[in-house]
């Protein structure tokens, strides 16, 4: 075959892309044991920084704002809750479920300095957390 035969580029492309879409899945919802040591899952964050405040986003889809738990200890910010499934749905068979469900935690180490916790807002799936620099 030649380097401008499509089978010879396309096919390991195509693995390549399958590879990489599975690696992000496996990172955007990981495993982990919480302190208590009970299995929960960890959603995924982006944290910014500026030169007085903290912001975190965390994809939370399907979590009532209300049964959010946000905690600053330690310089740890400690977030936890559960993700429920739809009542309507507890007795459907299950054809493919890749979103998790039940209670999940994340343990966010801060960068160096105190916070205060000025607002938890949950919108469009994602709780935006404010923390204000002390110094």
């Amino acid at each position: 075959m030649s380097e401008r035969d499509p089978k010879s580029w396309m096919w390991p492309a195509a693995i390549e892309l399958i590879e990489r879409a599975e690696r992000l899945h496996r990172q955007f919802f990981r495993i982990a044991r919480s302190a208590t040591s009970e299995l929960t899952w960890e959603p995924p964050l982006d944290m910014f920084e500026t030169e007085r405040e903290v912001w975190i986003v965390v994809a939370l889809p399907g979590v009532a704002a209300e049964r959010v738990r946000v905690v600053i200890a330690d310089g740890t910010l400690l977030i936890e809750a559960a993700r429920a499934l739809p009542r309507e749905l507890r007795d459907a068979t299950i054809h493919r479920m890749e979103i998790p469900y039940g209670r999940f935690e994340r343990q966010i180490e801060l960068p160096a300095g105190a916070y205060q916790l000025v607002s938890q807002t949950l919108a469009d799936g994602c709780l935006f957390i404010n923390l204000r620099k002390l110094v």
